[in-house]
């Protein structure tokens, strides 16, 4: 019998991206969940990553939500009181740059849903995080960012571009590869090691033994399922350990972040979104243009006391990243 294919509503002007992963590497993401590919960022673009990660704190981008530190800081030192900032694409076009980068998304429109047989290398992205993690602070505990960015198809994935070497000794990120071949998400729990790790909670119900460290170059960018299981122990150098991570998902999955009243997880889709690679299907539904909500989260390590998750972001679901 004849079987027909659907044709769906048009569908956006295709984004071209070159094609820069090999058979290789997307048959070890789909197998592991993680994949590290090194320079893919340039030297001169890592340095305009860490001069936009200064203009940013010192309030260079006005933005209602995002309070600049004092002026009479140093740029080291500027650096040195900050952990994250929030959704930064949203008002720096250098990071918005860095979302769209062509490379990376080349390598994204042939890894985020790899293991969907029809899928045509689409991609969209829906959050940015620039992490300076500066010596002595924090990593975050064991955790899965799907907990707080859900997909409909397990096809989210991190693009986490170092912006230093990361190594063991300044907090990398940790990984247990093939840890989200089920698409299980594991429970968490309020974890009892707060010199180690920040506020968020721990994932916990699994074997730790096939972790592995993800040293890495500057320059590299490590892309990662959202299922994978991963942390990051606190810096113990004396140097930073900057990342911009940014999270992308497959176009044609609806992504149900929030429910709104009236809408179930079937029906909502949030279209504060950025297409990056191949098509947008749901281009007719118009895109969110919701306040441009950009925070910075100040370093524990530096005031010297712990605050509430609640106290440091005014977005729940923005927190996910190592």
């Amino acid at each position: 019998m004849d079987t027909a294919v659907l044709s769906p509503a048009p569908v956006s002007p295709r984004i071209e991206v070159p094609k820069i992963a090999s058979e290789d590497q997307v048959r070890s993401f789909v197998e592991n969940g993680f994949l590290a590919v090194p320079d893919l960022v340039t030297p001169d673009e890592i340095e305009e990553l860490r001069r936009d990660a200064v203009k940013l704190a010192r309030g260079g981008y006005p933005c209602e939500t995002l309070q600049p530190l004092p002026e009479t800081l140093s740029d080291q030192e500027t650096l040195e009181s900050i952990l994250c900032i929030h959704q930064p694409h949203y008002i720096s076009p250098v990071i918005e740059k860095y979302v769209k980068h062509p490379k990376i998304c080349g390598v994204l429109s042939q890894i985020t849903a790899a293991h969907l047989p029809f899928w045509d290398g689409s991609v969209k992205c829906m959050q940015s995080m620039l992490f300076v993690k500066p010596p002595q602070f924090q990593g975050q505990a064991w955790h899965q960012d799907e907990i707080y960015i859900p997909t409909r198809d397990r096809s989210l994935i991190g693009a986490w571009i170092a912006m230093d070497d990361a190594t063991v000794e300044n907090g990398c990120l940790r990984v247990i590869p093939g840890s989200h071949r089920m698409g299980y998400l594991y429970p968490q729990r309020t974890h009892d090691n707060p010199d180690e790790f920040d506020f968020a909670g721990e994932s916990y119900g699994f074997e730790e033994s096939g972790e592995v460290p993800v040293e890495v170059k500057a320059g590299t960018v490590v892309f990662f399922n959202g299922y994978l299981l991963h942390r990051s122990f606190k810096n113990r150098s004396s140097v930073f350990r900057r990342v911009l991570v940014n999270h992308y998902c497959n176009a044609w999955s609806r992504l149900p972040w929030s429910l709104k009243e009236g809408e179930t997880p079937a029906t909502a889709d949030r279209r504060d979104v950025i297409p990056v690679a191949g098509v947008d299907p749901y281009a007719w539904k118009g895109y969110d243009n919701p306040p441009k909500n950009v925070w910075l989260r100040t370093c524990k390590a530096n005031e010297g006391a712990s605050r509430k998750a609640s106290d440091l972001s005014p977005d729940a679901e923005s927190k996910n990243g190592s």
